[in-house]
């Protein structure tokens, strides 16, 4: 479990997330909830504010022409939303995010879909140049409200120990 409380004053406790290089264990599966069903919006606006000018993206007459009858969500936005998805179960504690690699959009992402993530540990290791902290690779997933894959990619996030996440040393974090 992830989400759990540490006690911070008197009869006072605060939400904390994430875990640390030693909770994750090869093979687990993280299933991130809640869901997230897209809405125009979000497509128009993360379309527009990363200079996406294709026209699928945003333009309802370009999109009914094409093979999928209508606009696709532009895919970088799927891919941050699954990635931010995962932050509390896999990255929440992380010092860096350290690459992505084999990156999949094996089916279309349309306005209105509800979209869920999972993760899985493929592999961890001790940094051999960082003391304290580790590498731990993950798989991710998000799959639509049918449950047909989406999107897939690797991530390898640098994770600390206990006690040495930035969060445990911050009185006021």
């Amino acid at each position: 479990m992830t989400r759990s409380t540490k006690k911070v004053g008197p009869q006072r406790y605060r939400e904390t997330f994430g875990r640390y290089f030693a909770a994750f264990e090869v093979g687990d599966v993280y299933e991130h909830r809640p869901g997230k069903t897209i809405t125009e919006y979000e497509n128009h606006l993360f379309t527009l504010l990363t200079l996406n000018t294709h026209p699928l993206h945003f333009d309802a007459e370009f999109g009914k022409a094409t093979e999928f009858g209508q606009n696709l969500v532009v895919s970088t936005y799927t891919l941050s939303l699954l990635i931010g998805m995962s932050v509390t179960d896999i990255s929440h504690k992380a010092i860096a995010n350290l690459g992505l690699d084999d990156v999949k959009f094996p089916s279309p992402v349309f306005v209105g879909d509800t979209l869920y993530a999972e993760s899985e540990v493929l592999a961890k290791r001790e940094s051999k140049s960082r003391p304290g902290q580790g590498i731990v690779t993950v798989r991710t997933a998000g799959h639509n409200q049918d449950g047909v894959e989406i999107c897939s990619f690797v991530r390898n996030v640098l994770i600390p120990a206990e006690g040495r996440a930035v969060e445990d040393r911050m009185e006021t974090y």
